[in-house]
């Protein structure tokens, strides 16, 4: 039995010395004080329970929400000479580990917080000596966290029965309100809280909008190299359409969502633990305290619904210290349905304004033309934290346009519309448009009705949106109406300029030119031809269970239209299909041709 802490560092966990915060935080425990602990994924934080745990008489008790973690954690620690045991809904060998729990043969014991708030749980830990209580992923007993789970809130009843055994929680994720929270809900004095900091210098933050986001995600991801990522969707079906462009593209994926059966996540999951080369496309049921240290980058495509949530999901990636890369693939769109589900969610009416104002942080965090690092530790309250050098704004500064009067004739729009309306009736008056609705309500004898004919539709709603996400318009629960915040004050007044990324100004304006041009330089039959394409492609790709695009693109379908190859050989010359496809498809393309004469 090793009592010594550094000893059991370096003789089972192979470590010369402590980490940052790592020692004091066990010294702590081993003294039986209690700890809430917020360190950053891969600065060490499970040493310092895993430890005190093996120092400690008794066995260790970790919460865990995660079975899969739980599976890799005894793995790892059995694998180091550690007696480490899991109790869950996939245990196989329950009898025994509640044996050896009882005979005191165990150093750690993990279970699931289910299991944990069972009385049958609570009156197995009455019987063996029980070294400490550490909860896992803390921020999910916070109803503030951005992964609240209804049975954390049931753990402190747990710990209760175990008076003078210290109790532990860790997170790595966790701003002001929610640390408060942790402390409040597991019954652990605001004075042992340890923050030990946020920052994640080894990974390069970046974002950009989504204009082809399945092609944007796939150049990014091939840029990377050979190596292991996380592509983050926002659905399930969105996790296999990206899984299935990438492998189009050459590159090894593989699908986790809670759809799939549990036999097949639990092997994808499996695969992607122990391959190099590959990429999890998934929603977030996926990653939580996933234990593998080589992740390269992680890239979402769509927005999360909070800067926690965001930056729990981007530490996936480089736990071993070594350069990652986090990008964001976003659009206005992402908020709009994001700030729909909220509203149409069960929460009460605090629950759903938190998440708006969580959405509206992570949508500004997105906007952002300045140093991505610094709004993210600020969020956290590491106070004054300077430029990183190292993000997608430090190393190329956006070029900008400033909209600062376009921006005060919006806030009067909506000041004087009687600030109970949504963007569109906002845009519509603005552009002077005539509308029923207007004329009823007298807003075209307004004097901002038709000040605002200088800019598209979707300028004024992307306007809206930023000023949203910056705080000067905050949205009406009720009816969904926008109103003017103190924030407003100074930008009204001329006080405090509004930028926008010249980039990004007006490209869906940009984008309908391109694709009318695209569609109309076809004269009428080649449209027609096209069309048919088309038609014979959506067909196909039902059958093979895949995108459209994957068999053919449109600028494949459209060159055909164009050429009107009449045999394999002139079918060669066209780009974007090869031999391969022209063997499979050439024939049915070719009589579709010839059918349009």
């Amino acid at each position: 039995m090793i009592r010594d802490p550094l000893e059991a560092l370096r003789s089972l966990f192979g470590f010369e010395g402590f980490r940052g915060p790592q020692a004091e935080v066990i010294a702590d425990v081993m003294a039986g004080r209690d700890v809430a602990l917020v360190m950053p994924t891969g600065a060490g934080k499970s040493l310092c329970y895993q430890i005190p745990a093996i120092c400690r008489p008794g066995c260790g008790i970790v919460v865990s929400p995660l079975i899969a973690l739980m599976a890799d954690q005894v793995r790892a620690l059995s694998l180091a000479g550690v007696r480490a045991a899991a109790l869950n809904s996939q245990s196989g060998d329950s009898t025994e580990t509640v044996r050896a729990f009882r005979a005191g043969e165990l150093d750690l014991l993990y279970v699931a917080p289910e299991r944990a708030a069972m009385e049958v749980f609570r009156a197995l830990v009455r019987q063996a000596p029980v070294s400490i209580v550490a909860i896992d992923e803390a921020h999910c007993v916070s109803q503030w966290g951005h992964d609240f789970r209804p049975d954390y809130r049931r753990l402190k009843d747990l710990a209760d029965l175990l008076p003078g055994v210290p109790r532990m929680a860790l997170t790595a994720t966790a701003d002001a309100m929610t640390r408060a929270d942790i402390c409040d809900q597991l019954g652990i004095s605001p004075e042992r809280l340890k923050v030990a900091g946020f920052d994640r210098p080894n990974i390069r933050y970046g974002a950009e909008g989504k204009r082809r986001p399945a092609e944007q995600v796939t150049a990014f991801v091939k840029a990377q190299g050979p190596v292991a990522g996380i592509v983050y969707c926002q659905t399930r079906a969105e996790t296999e359409r990206m899984a299935a462009h990438l492998e189009a593209a050459g590159c090894p994926a593989l699908v986790y969502h809670a759809g799939l059966p549990g036999e097949t996540r639990a092997e994808n999951q499996k695969r992607f633990q122990r391959a190099e080369h590959a990429v999890m496309c998934a929603t977030v049921a996926f990653g939580m305290g996933i234990d593998k240290p080589d992740i390269r980058f992680v890239a979402h495509l769509g927005l999360p619904k909070s800067i926690e949530a965001y930056y729990q999901e981007t530490g996936r990636a480089g736990r071993d210290g070594q350069p990652a890369e986090a990008r964001l693939f976003w659009g206005p769109q992402d908020v709009t349905l994001a700030r729909q589900r909220i509203n149409e969610g069960e929460a009460d009416e605090t629950r759903k304004a938190h998440e708006l104002r969580q959405l509206a942080k992570m949508a500004a965090w997105a906007e952002t033309l300045g140093c991505r690092r610094v709004p993210l530790l600020s969020h956290f309250g590491e106070g004054d934290p300077k430029p990183c050098g190292n993000c997608d704004n430090c190393l190329e500064p956006p070029a900008t346009l400033d909209v600062t009067e376009e921006a005060r004739k919006l806030l009067s729009a909506v000041y004087r519309t009687g600030q109970m309306f949504g963007l569109q009736y906002v845009a519509k008056v603005l552009r002077g448009v005539p509308d029923d609705r207007i004329g009823q309500l007298g807003h075209d004898r307004l004097g901002v009705f038709g000040i605002g004919t200088g800019l598209a539709d979707s300028q004024w709603m992307k306007l809206g949106r930023l000023l949203e996400a910056h705080g000067a318009l905050a949205r009406d629960l009720g009816h969904g109406g926008l109103r003017l915040t103190a924030e407003a004050r100074p930008i009204l007044r001329g006080e405090e300029p509004v930028h926008v990324r010249a980039a990004d100004w007006a490209p869906e304006r940009r984008r309908r030119a391109a694709t009318a041009e695209t569609t109309e330089s076809l004269p009428p039959e080649d449209k027609a031809l096209f069309e048919a394409l088309r038609g014979w492609r959506r067909k196909l790709a039902d059958q093979e269970d895949v995108p459209a695009f994957v068999v053919l693109n449109d600028a494949t379908l459209r060159a055909i239209a164009a050429r009107r190859p009449a045999d394999r050989a002139a079918l060669r010359d066209v780009p974007g299909i090869g031999a391969v496809k022209i063997e499979r498809f050439g024939d049915a393309i070719l009589d579709l041709v010839e059918a349009a004469g």
